[in-house]
């Protein structure tokens, strides 16, 4: 259930946008499922990670109120896997996502290689 919600909020929002920006660059179909399939890894990655950071990082690192999910008993991957699991997760994410640019020119998938990195080491 977690996953759907956040599958149809985050990466819905970023998915829309890859995957537009793919048909307008002229993707081909094959091209198309797999940006759209990276997108959805990078959408979904940046739940886990944003999940992980509330309950590792102070509110001063984060730059908004830390433990916030927990005070409110909401269901976050820490809470449903365990914090290691939930990393684990997260780095799962962050490895499909990049799989799915495999097949492009790596000098023309480098900048989407960076958000999936920028998105699963950010600190806040």
């Amino acid at each position: 259930m977690l996953e759907f919600i956040h599958i149809h909020k985050t990466a819905a929002l970023l998915e829309a946008s890859v995957v537009i920006g793919a048909i307008l660059g002229g993707g081909a179909d094959e091209e198309v499922h797999k940006l759209r399939r990276f997108a959805r890894c990078i959408g979904l990655l940046f739940q886990v990670v944003d999940d992980i950071l509330d309950v590792t990082k102070s509110e001063e690192e984060r730059g908004k109120t830390a433990g916030k999910d927990l005070a409110v008993d909401k269901t976050t991957y820490p809470k449903l896997l365990g914090l290691e699991k939930a990393k684990e997760f997260a780095a799962e994410l962050n490895g499909e996502a990049k799989q799915q640019l495999a097949a492009f020119d790596s000098h023309k998938a480098a900048p989407l290689i960076a958000l999936a990195d920028y998105i699963a080491y950010r600190q806040n």
